[in-house]
């Protein structure tokens, strides 16, 4: 097992901020307004069948779709949504600043596909400098760089414990793994900050608990290279280099695939829809609940993938305020509570753009358990954090934005994590396509790039270089 990825490069900062995420809140006045994308929802004639249908217009369905169609192919793409972008969704509610409730970053600028496409557009890119963080204690005061450098080396010799004890045992959650390496020094151990640092720089990351994530295999996946770097004027300007030309359905949730016949039948709420090929690159908790119905059923190997592999949840809470009481530096604002995961990072979207903004991250079961609160109790929960470190005098938000991935129903998680008896070899399975017709992409079929934006796109190109060699 290795650590030296992008979590643990970040170590040093005490934070390791994710890639993915998130949906708001229903009938919320600060909920976003969707415009509608500019596609057809009328059924497919005869004469446009065609050869290959994706279903989902995130960017792994528009990376298959965009190569398919470049090589001659005819490829439609049904997607759920009345938008495009799936767990890319960049709000324009406020008029003047964009916001990315869905993935923030490109992480890992070097030799990533998403920075050609950057480049390509010349589009604005603005980098992250995870040193440029503080950490405040649940009594608002502020911990000195020797506190810092004392909670990163104590997380590292940690893990360096995990990872040798984990060599000659059966698997188990990274949890229980890290309790039986510090069952002789509980008694020394400060536990609120380190479960802030297991927090901040490993359940962030990937979405989930340590007491779900597997200690053999919750890190088994490639090194990133170079910095990473956030879109000031919204992830959605990478999708507007896939989409030109493409044939979009939207607001056609699909419900069932019948691949009996030669001809492959696609059912959604209100038409059918046919083709010789089918990529499906729905999120893997869509699969997890069985929202498709397959005829035939899908084997074994494929449903043991997808029960198996974890569906993680990262939420966002975006914090408008009417002046910045708090200072243009740092760039992250981190927090160790007496509860783990309660409100552990901030990113300061004033350093960024002047705007008085704070940008708030929640994971795992603290995420879970707010999902179910109200905006008025998620704000109030986070304004108590924000008191304890800036004075009871500070204002309230006037604006917010809040995301619920677990609860949207066309995602029901944010990205995927590997949990205790799961492995990579488990994102082959669910990527292996089916019979040449059937053909799989998504974050969670990416082995080498999960839970990663530039992962989904990879996973696009992968399913489409399938199709062309059926």
């Amino acid at each position: 097992m290795s650590y030296t990825r992008r979590d643990i490069l970040k170590l040093a900062a005490l934070v390791s901020l994710s890639p993915w995420l998130p949906a708001c809140a229903p009938n919320d006045p600060n909920t976003p307004t969707i415009k509608p994308t500019t596609t057809s929802n009328s059924p497919v004639t005869s004469d446009s069948t065609p050869q290959v249908i994706v279903i989902g217009a995130g960017i792994a369905g528009l990376a298959a779709a965009a190569k398919l169609q470049a090589n001659g192919y005819r490829v439609q793409i049904i997607e759920g949504r009345d938008r495009i972008g799936g767990r890319i969704w960049t709000s324009r509610t406020w008029n003047d600043m964009p916001v990315d409730l869905g993935a923030s970053w490109i992480h890992g600028v070097t030799q990533n596909p998403l920075t050609d496409l950057a480049d390509t557009a010349r589009i604005e890119r603005t980098p992250t400098d995870y040193e440029n963080s503080l950490v405040y204690t649940m009594d608002g005061e502020e911990l000195d760089d020797a506190a810092v450098e004392q909670l990163e080396e104590q997380l590292v010799t940690l893990l360096d414990a995990v990872a040798e004890l984990v060599e000659d045992t059966d698997d188990m959650s990274l949890a229980a793994a890290m309790q039986q390496v510090l069952v002789e020094q509980a008694e020394s151990i400060d536990q609120p900050r380190l479960n802030f640092s297991i927090n901040s720089t490993i359940e962030h990351e990937y979405a989930a608990d340590v007491e779900e994530l597997s200690a053999q295999y919750w890190d088994n996946d490639g090194e990133v290279v170079g910095g990473d770097v956030i879109f000031l004027d919204g992830y959605d300007q990478i999708l507007d280099q896939l989409t030109a030309d493409l044939t979009i359905h939207t607001g056609q949730p699909v419900n069932a695939i019948n691949y009996t016949a030669e001809s492959i039948t696609i059912t959604t709420n209100t038409t059918t829809f046919e083709a010789e090929h089918v990529i499906i690159t729905v999120p893997l908790g869509v699969l997890k609940q069985g929202r498709i119905q397959f005829t035939p059923p899908l084997d074994a190997t494929k449903t043991d993938a997808i029960t198996l592999l974890g569906s993680g949840l990262l939420n966002k809470t975006w914090l408008r305020f009417p002046t910045a009481f708090w200072p243009k530096e740092p760039e992250i604002i981190n927090y160790i509570d007496e509860q783990k995961g309660r409100w552990a990072e901030f990113l300061n979207i004033y350093h960024y753009t002047d705007s008085p903004i704070l940008l708030g991250f929640n994971a795992g079961s603290y995420a879970r358990m707010l999902e179910s609160r109200s905006d008025a109790e998620i704000i109030a929960d986070g304004m108590q954090v924000l008191r304890t470190i800036y004075g009871q005098e500070i204002p309230d938000p006037e604006a917010w934005q809040i995301t619920r991935w677990g609860a949207d129903p066309y995602a029901f998680g944010s990205y995927s994590f590997l949990g205790v008896g799961a492995t990579d070899a488990l994102r082959d399975d669910l990527a292996q396509p089916i019979a040449g017709r059937l053909f799989f992409a998504g974050e969670a079929t990416e082995r080498t790039y999960p839970s990663t934006v530039h992962g989904a796109y990879l996973s696009g190109l992968r399913a489409a270089d399938e199709v062309m060699q059926a």
